[in-house]
């Protein structure tokens, strides 16, 4: 792998962080409503033919963070879609991202029965 590949995807990546603490430190908007508008705005770009070219730059720098979750919902509903007809649009998006959403539950389980839960004071 090329520095500047490396480079590339540093930079975007960092971007998209340093847009989305923009959002928290400027507006009051909340961290969940933050996420959410990053995966519908991965699911916008990719609709519309911007985000794949994104990622075809910058690699993992677009691919990542939670825009790129959006992205791989949006290609694997379009792959899905094009493979199986209508069915593929109910069930691509998931087939696309079982992995991390496996992960993510699989953590989250993980750390619940490790972590100690109570208030915050």
């Amino acid at each position: 792998m090329d520095g500047f590949m490396l480079f590339k995807a540093f930079l975007v990546g960092g971007a998209l962080c340093l847009v989305g603490q923009v959002l928290i430190d400027c507006t009051k908007l909340t961290p969940a409503r933050i996420l959410v508008g990053y995966v519908v705005a991965g699911v916008v770009l990719t609709g519309l033919g911007l985000y794949p070219m994104l990622v075809e730059f910058a690699g993992g720098g677009a691919t990542v963070p939670l825009t790129g979750f959006g992205y791989a919902l949006a290609e694997g509903t379009r792959q899905a879609v094009k493979e199986q007809g209508l069915v593929g649009a109910l069930t691509g998006g998931l087939t696309a991202t079982a992995g991390g959403i496996t992960t993510a539950v699989t953590l989250g389980l993980v750390c619940a029965l490790v972590g100690k839960s109570g208030d915050k004071s």
